[in-house]
């Protein structure tokens, strides 16, 4: 037995050991969740405002005044519900680093050490690409896809115009969801690198699937667009442009790779033969 396999050999534990870990990472996610639910509920209101930024910006765009912004409550509790489903947003973002710790503390045993150090990067890179996607999603598609739905109120060759108006729990809903799927659609790199390194994909396997990548980039672009086609590519590109960076990180995983070590593809043709 090497000093790899000692160290797991080590690390085990009976099952009853490892539900009781498990329950205690699982409380302490909560825990988490609740305390910075909280603390977002104390600070709703600015919370609020910063939202609602990027549509005073929109309307600013469309040479509208964005101090005239409206925003409609139709149904009973609307205003206090959604400020609380947006507390409860803020809590999973700033829970976020808290749950990703306990769960590598969690897996962590299981895994070698350089296995684990390897892992560490990780951990710190997947929150520092999820606030990249939200910034992306706060500074440009929100306020892009809020311009096309206010240019839409004038009707051409007529005097009719569409009063657009939003309730406050579709628009923290539209906000709050683009943050967390764009937060999730720029951990692409993140889950890419982990996957190399663990030898289960690789550069060439990447760059081979690069048109089907480009496709399937267009098609979530058109899914969660307002069907405008500059909003629609101006969506797809940074997807691609993840793809293409994960191809990059993929390259530079290989190279550092120690020399030995099989990468998935050699790993198939071992086993074919």
């Amino acid at each position: 037995m090497n000093a790899q396999e000692e160290e797991i050999a080590a690390s085990n534990a009976p099952l009853l050991d490892h539900l009781l870990e498990l329950r205690q990472r699982l409380i302490r996610s909560v825990l988490a969740f609740l305390i910075t639910s909280l603390i977002c509920f104390a600070f709703k209101e600015d919370i609020l405002r910063w939202l609602l930024l990027p549509y005073q910006w929109a309307i600013k765009f469309s040479g509208g005044d964005p101090y005239s912004m409206k925003l409609q409550s139709i149904e009973v509790l609307e205003t206090i519900l959604t400020k609380i489903k947006l507390a409860a947003f803020g809590g999973v973002i700033l829970a976020f680093p808290v749950v990703a710790f306990q769960a590598y503390r969690f897996i962590a045993p299981g895994l070698y050490k350089n296995e684990r150090m390897a892992f560490l990067p990780f951990l710190i890179a997947a929150p520092v690409f999820f606030v990249l996607g939200g910034a992306f999603v706060y500074y440009i598609v929100a306020p892009l896809i809020l311009w096309f739905s206010l240019s839409q109120q004038l009707v051409p060759g007529s005097s009719v115009t569409i009063d657009f108006v939003v309730t406050i729990s579709r628009y923290l809903s539209f906000m709050t969801w683009f943050i967390l799927a764009f937060g999730l659609v720029f951990q692409l790199p993140v889950v890419t690198s982990l996957l190399v390194r663990a030898g289960l994909l690789n550069a060439a396997m990447l760059a081979s699937k690069r048109k089907w990548a480009i496709v399937a980039a267009f098609i979530v672009a058109a899914m969660i667009s307002p069907g405008e086609l500059l909003s629609m590519f101006g969506l797809a590109l940074p997807i691609i442009l993840l793809y293409e960076f994960s191809i990059l990180l993929a390259r530079l995983i290989e190279k550092k790779r120690p020399a030995g070590v099989p990468d998935s593809d050699d790993d198939e043709e071992q086993s074919q033969s």
